[in-house]
């Protein structure tokens, strides 16, 4: 099943990729080198969302979570989100901002022994 999203999301996905966070950023450095043969895409459209990094073939949605995501109703949020994303039979593997800036290196390992294993 393809992941589409919703027909007006364009400019705000291009938006998102212009103002990405430094963690972001520092993984999308590393995943748009195609690390291990994984052709990863950024702020990727699923229906009414916008995935950080997907990788298609894999059916692997990596969000990088900062601090923000820990407030409010944002937890319960990221679970209606990621049980959407479930029902289509995607995976969904959250990694924390800070672990991104504290060893890019790690995360990118487990990003990759994760996509390896779908």
């Amino acid at each position: 099943m393809k992941l589409k999203g919703w027909s007006g999301g364009r400019p705000y996905a291009r938006k998102l990729r212009r103002e990405m966070t430094l963690p972001e950023v520092l993984l999308w450095q590393e995943l748009r080198r195609e690390p291990g043969g994984w052709y990863f895409r950024r702020q990727h459209r699923a229906g009414p969302y916008f995935l950080d990094f997907y990788c298609a073939r894999a059916r692997l949605c990596v969000e990088v979570d900062g601090e923000i995501h820990g407030r409010g109703d944002q937890p319960a949020r990221d679970a209606a989100r990621d049980a959407w994303l479930v029902e289509r039979g995607v995976c969904v593997l959250r990694v924390p901002a800070v672990e991104v800036l504290r060893d890019l290196d790690a995360v990118l390992r487990h990003i990759l022994d994760v996509v390896s294993g779908r």
